[in-house]
């Protein structure tokens, strides 16, 4: 992001005729790009944001020193260095001192001038993150066609395991309004294999399964048993590769927002409310049906308040 003196500068040169060279990337756009990996473990975003947030005085620390201001082993700054690209905590601090002097020749403001704090820039990446989803919506022909299977599914089951069950029960809630049957996993092992099995033994055909960053062994395993079992698998998840992604059927990614400790799921979350939406068009009839006795249900007990 240009700064308003380089954006007039930009703007002169062009209507003067001359050609301007593209900015270089600000020394907080450099650390972002640097550490914004959604594998990072929550304390692994906490070295990183101390990072970004201190880079002039944290470059030169030692590791020992470093561990005691961000709260964490030593170990554990090692793991952070090799997560992030480098072969240890010495290869990270040499980028990291060059980073810090670009910042210390910037001048004071320089770094808030180019991103904005860590807070915008965790909102920055979710707008990217929705308007890729944006273009992948440009042809929505594929997540139509799933949202029919999954709403002639019955029972359709949802399976959705440590920090996906969220956005598991985000969807379930809402397709229990306007489909006869749906199963909610959320807990792994045996319990979820059971629930597996018994949708399939009932008549089920899909499974849909979310899984998001850091993706859990239990989903992976959960997804193979449904597989076996003769159930067919819709993913919602990140990545368009990995073990997850290459055991479903199909599979629907979209990014996540990876600047902060914890994820967040804008794109998740549309793109699980676009699959509902493909449900209820699916099934016209029965959707305003059921949606209609819902509500005669909810006045009859008052399940929410009246504006």
């Amino acid at each position: 992001m240009s700064s308003p003196q380089q954006a007039r500068a930009q703007a002169s040169a062009i209507t003067s005729g001359k050609s301007v060279p593209e900015a270089e990337p600000s020394p907080t756009s450099r650390l972002r790009a640097l550490f914004d990996r959604p594998q990072l473990s929550p304390g692994q975003r906490r070295i990183a944001q101390y990072l970004i947030e201190h880079i002039t005085e944290a470059a030169f620390l030692s590791i020992t020193d470093l561990a005691e201001r961000v709260g964490v082993s030593q170990p554990s700054v090692t793991r952070f260095a090799g997560a992030v690209g480098f072969s240890g905590y010495p290869a990270l601090r040499e980028r990291l001192q060059a980073i810090a002097l670009g910042t210390l020749a910037a001048g004071p403001g320089a770094a808030e001038e180019a991103g904005g704090n860590e807070l915008q820039a965790a909102v920055d990446a979710e707008l990217e993150n929705l308007e890729n989803l944006r273009r992948d919506f440009a042809d929505p022909d594929r997540l139509i066609a799933v949202g029919r299977e999954l709403s002639a599914s019955t029972p359709l089951t949802v399976l959705g395991l440590r920090i996906s069950a969220s956005l598991a029960e985000y969807f379930a809630y809402a397709a229990r309004r306007i489909h006869p049957d749906v199963r909610l996993v959320t807990r792994s092992g045996s319990v979820a294999y059971d629930a597996l099995l018994q949708s399939r033994e009932a008549g089920g055909t899909w499974l849909l399964a979310f899984s998001m960053p850091r993706h859990a062994q239990e989903t992976l395993t959960a997804v193979r048993v449904a597989r076996s079992a003769g159930l067919r698998v819709a993913l919602i998840t990140d990545l368009a590769l990995g073990p997850v992604a290459d055991e479903a059927d199909v599979t629907f990614a979209s990014g996540t927002g990876s600047r902060l400790v914890f994820d967040s799921y804008a794109a998740p979350g549309v793109m699980a409310a676009a699959l509902l939406q493909a449900m209820t068009d699916a099934d016209p009839e029965r959707t305003q049906a059921r949606l209609e006795e819902y509500e005669q249900v909810s006045d009859q007990h008052q399940f929410f308040l009246r504006d």
